[in-house]
């Protein structure tokens, strides 16, 4: 196991001496960023092609093209962003003025996941850069295409002490978690997201912890079930299902259940084909472990259509599974794959009291054009963030901060809350002598 203790001393050195809490140097640096991911867009595109057998199309929109938009929205509102800013004083403070500084942690760990390999590890850093940091990236081992290739477009192109990417297994991250990092950013499962707080905890690190969990899916009566069933297909079977924020399960009234069942076949028909084990650009699951874990869940149930496996490719068909039941295994643990459970509902009541009994959601989604629905539902229960007759488009926007809480993470990104949260508010209150 490594020893990172020379690495975080220059990078310290590096931070200490002012440089990358220049604006100017950091804008400079994300345009040099963006250059470099343009540059390397057909590399990516085979990366994650060769590592997840992401199609190009989806790989280009989820991959590549968010990273583009997040680095141009960073670089064209820094400025602004990084400004001290002038707020109010009270009356008994008469003859001052406060002030807010937004100042860099310092020393940022990010630590990847697998399943956007290159989107999830690079989205993170802009922020870190933005607001002034130095930064260890460590990308998943599961996706060592991808982890190479973020290794060669950073470590041949930026200093070792501003900003370096760590390859590794398991022993790397543990190694690194030892080492008295400023700013902890991990994105992964509730499990490893424990361990990580655990690590920082002794430090006193602060972290932002972008985990997952069963996200639910309400479709009501009144939905327009067609739509739905588009919605929820695309955002579900994107990536063969393995996307945090993906419906892990569907809460179906029960009078539109065959309807919208029958819309979902349709759909997964008319966009991956009659059999999607002969679509060759389906992706597949990213391991032997990950496969026979959801391959298990089959059993589960009755499957109303899909379920064809083949262990050779790690290929999984897009399958949705009916009379599920909350005991059933595949409800136990967030699914993270190309299966769909559905369970039945009548009233919206027994929908609230069965969410609000498991740990928090990272995402929620409602079919409904009910607003007294839709808002019973958002201010009864407690979720990360989610759409209301749409599924993951959320978490594209720069306007809405992404993240979790209690069992799916805290802490947010995207936009200017990943700036403010690899920066520290510094409050300040000026006064005069005179």
């Amino acid at each position: 196991m490594n020893n990172y203790q020379e690495l975080t001393k220059k990078q310290l050195s590096f931070f200490n001496s002012g440089k990358t809490k220049d604006v100017a140097f950091r804008i400079e640096t994300l345009k040099k960023l963006r250059e470099l991911v343009v540059r390397h867009e057909d590399d990516i595109l085979k990366t994650v092609k060769a590592d997840l057998n992401k199609p190009e199309m989806e790989a280009k929109r989820a991959e590549v093209g968010l990273v583009l938009s997040e680095i141009d929205f960073a670089v064209e509102n820094l400025a602004e962003w990084a400004a001290p800013k002038e707020v109010e004083t009270p009356s008994t403070h008469a003859g001052a003025k406060s002030y807010i500084y937004q100042d860099p942690y310092g020393l940022a760990l990010v630590i990847a996941p697998w399943n956007y390999p290159f989107q999830l590890a690079v989205s993170p850093v802009v922020g870190a850069i933005a607001a002034g940091n130095c930064v260890v990236l460590k990308p998943s081992e599961l996706t060592p295409h991808t982890s190479s290739l973020l290794a060669k477009m950073f470590n041949e192109n930026f200093p070792e002490e501003y900003l370096t990417v760590v390859e590794g297994e398991v022993e790397t991250s543990t190694a690194l978690l030892k080492e008295n990092f400023d700013y902890i950013f991990f994105t992964g499962s509730t499990m490893v997201g424990k361990i990580v707080a655990e690590a920082a905890a002794k430090h006193l690190t602060p972290v932002t912890l972008e985990l997952g969990g069963k996200s639910p899916t309400i479709v009501h009566e009144d939905a327009n079930i067609e739509e739905a069933a588009k919605r929820i297909a695309r955002g579900k079977f994107a990536n063969a299902g393995q996307t945090c924020v993906a419906p892990d399960y569907i809460l179906v009234q029960r009078n539109v259940k065959d309807e919208l069942l029958a819309n979902l076949k349709q759909v997964v028909t008319n966009t991956y084909g009659e059999d999607v084990s002969q679509n060759l650009d389906f992706p597949h699951v990213v391991s032997e472990k990950h496969f026979d874990r959801l391959n298990s869940f089959l059993t589960n149930g009755d499957i109303v259509f899909g379920g064809k496996t083949d262990r050779s490719r790690l290929f999984i068909e897009p399958t949705v599974l009916d009379n599920i039941s909350w005991e059933d295994n595949v409800m136990q643990d967030e699914i993270f794959g190309p299966i769909l459970p559905v369970i039945v509902y009548d009233e919206i009541s027994e929908v609230i009291e069965a969410i609000v009994k498991r740990p928090k959601p990272l995402a929620l989604y409602l079919f409904s054009e009910d607003e007294a629905v839709q808002d019973h539902i958002l201010n009864s229960v407690s979720f990360g963030g989610g759409s209301i007759n749409d599924t993951i488009n959320h978490m594209t926007s720069h306007y809405l901060p992404f993240g979790g809480v209690g069992d799916s993470g805290m802490g947010a990104y995207h936009g200017k809350a990943s700036f403010d949260t690899f920066s520290h508010a510094k409050s300040i209150l000026k006064r005069s002598n005179k």
